[in-house]
Formats: C-alpha cells, sequence, structure tokens
C-alpha cells in the first residue's frame, strides 16, 4: 500500500552485535501528518531482511546491499 506525500531518501543503520549495515531506504511525509517521515510496509520488510542476513553472517550480501562495518574483536 502506497502512502500518499513527499517521498525522501534517509539512511538507516541496522545493527546486530558484529555488524552495522549502512543502507538508502525511502520515507514518506506523510500530507496529512507532516510532523514525522515515516516508512511503508515494504521498506520494514526490506529492513527486516537486511538484519536476518546480518544476524547469520551473510557478509558477501550484505555489501551488495549497503555499506557494512564489522566489530573488532577486543582483546
Amino acid at each position: 500500500m502506497r502512502i500518499d506525500g513527499e517521498r525522501v531518501k534517509r539512511t538507516r543503520l541496522v545493527r546486530t552485535d558484529r555488524y552495522v549495515v549502512a543502507v538508502e531506504v525511502e520515507a514518506v511525509i506523510p500530507a496529512d501528518d507532516p510532523g514525522e517521515p515515516c516508512y511503508e510496509a515494504e521498506t520494514v520488510q526490506w529492513l527486516r531482511q537486511i538484519r536476518d542476513h546480518a544476524e547469520r553472517g551473510d557478509e558477501v550480501w550484505l555489501k551488495q546491499h549497503g555499506k557494512v562495518y564489522v566489530a573488532a574483536g577486543v582483546g
């Protein structure tokens, strides 16, 4: 379902214990409530998919879809 309103690009950070993945997504500023941008259901599903791949450690896939930061080992 498409939300009516202005579409803007935003960078979202998807975080897990080992990774932070920066991806560009589309947010919508609804015409009837312009106070804060929101995400459509498809965008939320996409962010969940990225999180799932990060939790599985799928670095190759993650690097194809965003900028990947890996936590450095301590000690």
